[in-house]
């Protein structure tokens, strides 16, 4: 079944005018014509079932049916990430999404490599990601802003698992074990690491976790697709739901 995010309100009998590239993929990619079903997503009202109500050369337009899923949000689990080149950080966005971030944050550290950053382009990655998914709800995207002023703004509660490959750190899962399970964040370095006066920031922090990824050397989007799958089978949504549940 077709998944499509939207930003119209979701109602039994809405009509829904899907923009150029939308009915493109709808009526010329996958053949879809008037009457056949898909599923639509906002963010905000769950998901629906919809029914393509007009197809031609004007676009497509859908007309809501029936609530499928209630909306719910994932863990409130954040990806601070340092900006490394456009391809990598591509392929962070997409799999941060499919592994359930709520936000990936974006920040620049004293060792970042600063690439031209296009929010668009990443939020139509995480659209993508979270289309094929089955996720109802979509990360939020932010802009890059210095590490310094991320930490001095730190939100009280969240725990941070910092990713600390100067070989002094627990590996994760023992890093994590018997944590909580949120609200957290993963924050993942720059390619040339993080500077000693960073490090020694990140440290003096109650919040944070420090936790070792192994003994190699990992890129930035390998560490991060790394860390938020331990993060997920330890804190997440992953595990098993408690026999009260």
């Amino acid at each position: 079944m077709i998944r499509l995010f939207v930003t119209h309100d979701l109602a039994p009998g809405a009509r829904l005018g899907l923009n150029p590239d939308q009915s493109r993929y709808v009526i010329t990619v996958m053949r879809r014509a008037s009457g056949d079903p898909l599923l639509v997503f906002n963010g905000r009202d769950g998901e629906w079932r919809a029914v393509v109500a007009e197809s031609g050369k004007r676009g497509a337009v859908l007309q809501v049916e029936a609530r499928t899923k209630p909306q719910t949000l994932g863990p409130d689990l954040d990806l601070v990430v340092a900006t490394v080149k456009r391809a990598r950080l591509e392929t962070i966005v997409e799999k941060a999404c499919e592994l359930g971030a709520r936000r990936v944050r974006l920040v620049i550290t004293e060792r970042t490599n600063p690439d031209h950053i296009r929010l668009p382009r990443l939020n139509a990655i995480a659209v993508e990601a979270a289309e094929q998914t089955g996720r109802i709800d979509l990360p939020e995207i932010t802009e890059p802003a210095r590490l310094g002023a991320v930490l001095d703004a730190w939100e009280p509660g969240r725990r941070l698992l910092f990713c600390d490959e100067a070989g002094d750190a627990p590996p994760v899962l023992e890093a994590l074990r018997g944590q909580p399970a949120g609200p957290w964040t993963v924050l993942i370095g720059p390619e040339g690491g993080f500077s000693p006066a960073e490090r020694e920031r990140l440290r003096s922090l109650e919040a944070a976790v420090p936790a070792t990824l192994g003994p190699r050397i990992l890129r930035a989007d390998t560490a991060a697709i790394s860390a938020l799958t331990l993060w997920q089978s330890v804190c997440g949504d992953w595990r098993e739901p408690a026999a009260s549940d």
